[in-house]
């Protein structure tokens, strides 16, 4: 195998591919990339058994052939290459890269080894605008578990409802939930469970063509964005009903800049230390105080001017969590509804009624 390619177009291809690696493959070679050159087309795949990326470049092709190497070492020195054309040819011992006085020679791993492609899902495919998922990508996937002793909460939940698809994540502690109206990739009682990190991985990838394709079928979700195909395997099991935790209404209601309050919370969690450390909201009528106080350190307070309806109150969150949902919402303005400083309140976006963030308050004396 043995091709020429521009150093920016591969290590693109390469880094796109490599995240589907995990760092904890269960086989050594499945921290390669399996590179194939037919023509002057370069298909580039690394997978980890449950997520698979492949990419297709155009090339200079020399040599038709196919080599499996470390993918992420690879993605690291045509990085570190030179501006300019970089020739990669591959044997069944090692691969070289050379770019101007720069060579490398790698050693490559057995190409017989890597595991065969996924199967087409079986499916019709879905068009969507990418800039639309991955603006609910990202208000969504960030409330997702990263534990995966839960497996079933490392996922994001994609739900048809009457006039589109509604995606849900938890992780216990917060709750993020996106209606797309119009967008019917999943109908009747369809539900299908995508792991967080595929989802993750694609809202790198949508910036990279106006349009999606995607496929959902019954063990595999796919989709393709431009050159970059990603393709997943689904998460079995049933997802908790979550919604019920949504009150139907709340007594008391704060209304606020959202800027200024991300400001507030940002400039007062210098203090944090660990995510143990919350930051306290007092509500009154005349706005909101933000403190943190860190007993080894000191105390930061901010007022910002807000809007409040209710009982005054002092309602403590995780750091973390609280700045998540600020910046998931849009708009200039949020909504921040409790019931008392014990229950579970909501944010959303003024005008933005497609998006909610419930979030659980922490205990504080």
């Amino acid at each position: 195998m043995k091709f020429r390619c521009e150093r920016d177009v591969l290590v693109e291809a390469l880094t796109s591919a490599s995240r589907a690696t995990s760092g904890r493959e269960r086989l050594p070679v499945l921290a390669g990339a399996r590179l194939e050159v037919i023509g002057d087309e370069l298909r580039i795949t690394a997978t980890d058994l449950d997520l698979t990326i492949e990419v297709v470049a155009t090339v200079n092709g020399i040599a038709d052939g196919v080599s499996v190497i470390p993918a992420k070492l690879a993605a690291d020195i045509v990085r570190a290459l030179e501006p300019g054309a970089v020739t990669v040819e591959a044997d069944a011992d090692q691969a070289k890269i050379a770019s101007g006085r720069s060579q490398f020679a790698v050693r490559v791993l057995p190409a017989d080894e890597f595991p065969a492609a996924p199967s087409p899902v079986s499916s019709d495919a879905v068009t969507v605008s990418s800039s639309e998922l991955a603006d609910a990508l990202r208000q969504v996937v960030r409330a997702a578990s990263g534990d995966e002793a839960r497996p079933i909460l490392t996922g994001v939940l994609l739900a048809a409802t009457a006039d589109g698809v509604q995606l849900v994540a938890t992780d216990s502690y917060r709750l993020a939930v996106r209606d797309l109206p119009g967008l019917h990739v999943v109908r009747g009682e369809q539900k299908v469970l995508i792991p967080s990190r595929a989802l993750a991985e694609l809202q790198r990838v949508l910036s990279g063509a106006p349009e999606a394709s995607v496929r959902l079928g019954t063990t595999e979700a796919s989709f393709d964005v431009g050159s970059v195909k990603l393709t997943t395997r689904l998460i079995e099991g049933e997802f908790p009903n979550v919604l019920n935790l949504v009150p139907a209404s709340y007594p008391n209601k704060l209304t606020v800049s959202r800027e200024a309050l991300l400001d507030a919370v940002k400039r007062v969690k210098l203090l944090v230390r660990d995510q143990t450390t919350p930051v306290r909201m007092s509500l009154r009528p005349d706005g909101v105080e933000v403190t943190v106080t860190n007993p080894a350190e000191g105390t930061a307070t901010e007022d910002v001017e807000a809007k409040y309806e209710g009982e005054e109150m002092t309602v403590a969150f995780n750091p973390q969590y609280l700045t998540d949902g600020i910046e998931a919402i849009g708009g200039d303005e949020l909504t921040l509804e409790t019931t008392d400083s014990l229950k579970a309140a909501t944010m959303r976006g003024v005008g933005a009624e497609n998006y909610l963030y419930l979030l659980m308050p922490v205990r504080v004396p």
